[in-house]
């Protein structure tokens, strides 16, 4: 078993910057692979970014926030970050943290085994 607590979301201006945290518990994190999700009102939860579990050399993407977020992870502290810089009014959604139980990362949200329960971030133009 796996628990997932996110934080860092809130209120940013366009253009501005947040980082997201997410603290794991329960299993060895290290070899986890875990993603950053996220979803609109009205819209499907969609993919963000992902990192390979064990040293995390791999990341992956979502071509709408490529160039501008970055996720890493520490794995002393359990935990997975989200960088968002040069936010866009379009970020704006609830994320969601999720961990698969295998080091392969991957975009697809079905392939992921446990979830946080969210955190809010908005952008205001």
């Amino acid at each position: 078993q796996v628990r997932l607590v996110e934080s860092g979301g809130g209120l940013v201006q366009a253009g501005g910057s947040l980082r997201l945290s997410c603290a794991a518990s329960g299993r060895t994190f290290s070899s986890l692979a875990m993603g950053w999700f996220r979803q609109a009102p009205g819209k499907e939860r969609e993919f963000v970014a992902a990192i390979r579990g064990g040293s995390g050399s791999s990341t992956l993407y979502a071509d709408s926030v490529k160039g501008r977020f970055t996720i890493s992870r520490d794995n002393a502290k359990n935990t997975v970050y989200l960088q968002m810089n040069s936010l866009r009014p379009e970020d704006t959604a609830v994320y969601y943290c999720a961990a698969r139980m295998v080091t392969m990362m991957t975009a697809s949200p079905t392939s992921y085994d446990y979830w946080g329960q969210g955190t809010q971030v908005t952008v205001s133009s």
